[in-house]
């Protein structure tokens, strides 16, 4: 079965082959991107959706719970001994978005638990049948290389979350090779949106003004970074996953530079809002370069046929 993407970058079904019914598979679909990427799948009539994360409370939550399929699942008990594709349904796609221990980057949990349960629970998915598979990577995986960054730049990460993805790639890139499954690596870059983690710049910045708080603190700003809204994020993982043609690493971005103090700029003078920025309070962060950006190309051919 095929399929060929809409304008809003959904699944459809491909009409000259049949019009059966899609199921995607959505891991960590509680979170902060998953919640995005459920609500523009749900604009697709002709998708099933199975949702799964580790908390059913937290999902009850969420306003896609009464239009998914949920399955419950924590990475953490994870066992061999289970068929996961069976257990999900048998699902035709999967879009991967499940990693715990965000935003320490540095924690070497990255490295002794979450990289050694993620390998075995999408080999056991794909072994067991699981032949389109889609998964988020990150932009820090490139290292501290500075500039424009396309997907075939070598990677030298320099963080532990970085190293745990980037080796996470390389063994799905072997075996999805190895059993002739469709495979696409997205490298997340900056955004922000509602529900986003509470350390977060724009989240707190939100909070300041909530708050009342006539300064808000934050480094120089003199940083180069790439942003996009969340909801852009979640139309471009949901394109990148529904098609076939541009498979491996594509960089999920804007393409365009913008320093970290006129981002938050123009975010302040959208909201009307003339809290003062206290610049260089707090030091640069030691694991990320001060310039960098992604190059969009490859996004542009999935997204405007460019």
């Amino acid at each position: 079965m095929g399929w060929k993407i809409c304008g809003s970058g959904a699944f459809f079904a491909d009409n000259r082959l049949n019009n059966l019914m899609k199921k995607i598979l959505v891991t960590g679909a509680s979170g902060f991107i998953g919640n995005y990427v459920i609500a523009e799948l749900l604009k697709d009539k002709n998708c099933i959706i199975i949702a799964s994360s580790s908390s059913l409370e937290k999902a009850k939550k969420s306003d896609w719970f009464s239009s998914v399929q949920y399955i419950p699942f924590n990475l953490n008990e994870f066992d061999s001994n289970v068929n996961y594709y069976q257990y999900f349904n048998q699902p035709d796609a999967l879009i991967h978005l499940a990693w715990e221990g965000l935003p320490n980057y540095k924690s070497d949990i990255h490295l002794t638990k979450n990289l050694p349960l993620q390998k075995k629970f999408l080999k056991n998915l794909i072994e067991h049948g699981l032949r389109d598979i889609t998964v988020t990577g990150t932009c820090f995986e490139y290292g501290m290389k500075e500039g424009c960054l396309s997907e075939d730049i070598a990677c030298e990460p320099a963080n532990a979350y970085a190293i745990a993805k980037h080796e996470l790639r390389q063994v799905l890139e072997k075996l999805t090779a190895q059993y002739e499954c469709s495979f696409k690596w997205i490298r997340l870059f900056y955004m922000y949106g509602k529900g986003q983690s509470s350390k977060s710049l724009i989240s707190q910045l939100d909070q300041a003004i909530e708050n009342g708080h006539a300064v808000f603190n934050m480094s120089g700003g003199e940083q180069v970074r790439d942003f996009l809204r969340v909801e852009e994020v979640a139309e471009n993982i949901v394109a990148i996953a529904a098609q076939k043609e541009v498979a491996g690493i594509v960089n999920c971005c804007s393409g365009k530079p913008v320093k970290v103090k006129d981002f938050v700029l123009e975010y302040l003078a959208a909201l009307h809002n003339s809290i003062q920025l206290n610049l260089g309070y707090y030091p640069y962060a030691d694991y990320e370069p001060m310039r960098f950006w992604g190059d969009d190309k490859k996004l542009k051919i999935i997204i405007n046929n460019e």
